[in-house]
């Protein structure tokens, strides 16, 4: 792999200490070999980044790539999320192998573009052949460092759950699937591009059993656990009518909390949950965007930080965001907790923080999210001489007057966005399939 040496940034938000002002950064064999003024190095490819600030490449920690392909469905636009997952999962269910495919090219494009060089997946249906190993194909294509999770419903409407019975699986099926993915590409060491978790979808959609079975699989292989947890008042309701406890207490039953295991949404978090999420290493995927799209609250994220408890962003699927880009998630989720608890509740640069070295740390990686040498080479590259950062005193401040797309990105030491394109596969093809795929999904 060449070297690459990125000169004369404006700043280097290292996320690691202090700021590099002027500066370079040499990348090795997909690391960084180091940070500082006036590098030089023979045999080198030099990208001049005058005017730019680079901050460590963005990671989104909940996401359902295959909802790229159904943004905006009309039916669905004004819905809370019992009613708005009911409207879906019939035109879910019509998903191919190539519709998985293409919706995780297009999702994964659209991140990395906004700065993400690090994405999980959840995905938890598995129609007509559909399989997880096609979005690893296609994080693959495109570049981008990828934590897919094997998700999964079990319980259909017959059975009192939420999907409908054909959008279910066999519980048996379930676990042999898992352990195949985790044995066939999780990849434990620093530096892995895959790493494979297990995440039956949420507790209206599998059955208490499958919980526990996932956890203690996921122990045993040494990975990581994610699922949805106290997303809204619909679901904090269920959790009480069917399991007669809120949803932090369904969670330790089971054996879903600790430093192994990161929730999504966890909006409505009662102080008690706060507490055994703080002392038992649990962290939290914030989906500020989606949460408000779909009215379900705002997450008590102020609180979690203070009890010491890791959130991160997600930008959830993009039926319910209808985009996807991360680092407009941090602006947002510090926007709320500044309307929720005042301006002083959270910094700009607190929000940063979420976007990378919360990230990091709900994955379970402590290779990425920050600039230092050792660390991989997942860099954003932004040009702060343009529009948008016109007139900022303070051009680190990203997620207060700065561009919302990178101009360039690194992912492990290699180029996956050029000047503002992605440059790592055919992204216009990609985007040519998609009105056929959405038409015959609108049936």
């Amino acid at each position: 792999m060449s070297s690459v040496l990125l000169k004369n940034a404006q700043v280097v938000v290292t996320m690691d200490g202090d700021d590099w002002v002027e500066a370079d950064i040499l990348i090795e064999d997909g690391a960084i070999s180091n940070v500082g003024v006036g590098l030089t190095h023979s045999d080198v490819e030099r990208v001049d980044v005058t005017g730019c600030i680079v901050t460590p490449g963005l990671i989104n920690t909940h996401h359902h790539l295959y909802q790229t392909l159904t943004r905006a469905v009309p039916a669905a636009q004004n819905a809370l999320l019992f009613g708005w997952l009911q409207t879906l999962y019939p035109i879910w269910s019509r998903f191919t192998p190539d519709d998985i495919r293409l919706s995780a090219q297009i999702g994964l494009s659209e991140l990395a573009l906004s700065g993400c060089t690090t994405s999980s997946d959840h995905l938890y249906l598995f129609p007509n052949g559909s399989r997880l190993d096609d979005t690893i194909e296609a994080a693959a294509l495109v570049g981008l460092r990828f934590h897919p999770t094997r998700g999964a419903m079990s319980i259909g409407e017959s059975d009192g759950g939420l999907p409908p019975d054909g959008l279910v699986e066999n519980e048996e099926d379930i676990l042999n699937d898992t352990i195949r993915l985790i044995d066939t590409f999780h990849d434990g060491s620093d530096g892995a591009m895959v790493r494979v978790g297990v995440a039956p979808c949420s507790p209206f959609s599998v059955s208490r059993e499958l919980m526990r079975d996932a956890a203690i699989l996921a122990r045993d292989k040494s990975v990581r656990l994610h699922t949805h947890l106290a997303e809204n008042d619909e679901d904090v309701r269920y959790s009480l009518e069917t399991f007669g406890c809120r949803p932090g207490q369904y969670a330790e039953d089971l054996g879903w909390v600790g430093d192994d295991v990161w929730h999504a949404h966890c909006v409505k978090l009662d102080t008690q949950e706060i507490d055994l999420f703080s002392k038992s290493g649990t962290s939290v995927a914030h989906c500020p965007c989606s949460n408000c799209r779909l009215g379900s609250g705002i997450a008590p994220v102020r609180g979690m930080k203070d009890a010491g408890v890791n959130v991160s962003l997600g930008v959830d699927g993009s039926a319910s965001n209808d985009q996807a880009s991360v680092v407009s998630e941090a602006r947002q989720a510090m926007l709320l907790q500044r309307v929720s608890k005042g301006a002083d509740a959270m910094s700009a640069r607190e929000a940063l923080e979420l976007a990378t070295v919360g990230g990091a740390r709900s994955l379970g990686r402590t290779d990425i999210g920050r600039i230092a040498p050792g660390m991989r080479a997942d860099l954003a590259i932004w040009d702060a001489s343009g529009l948008d950062s016109a007139g900022s005193w303070d051009p680190a401040a990203l997620v207060l007057a700065g561009p919302s797309k990178v101009k360039h990105l690194f992912v492990e030491g290699r180029q996956v966005v050029t000047d503002g394109r992605i440059t790592s596969f055919d992204l216009g093809a990609a985007l040519r399939a998609v009105p056929d795929a959405v038409a015959r999904l609108a049936g």
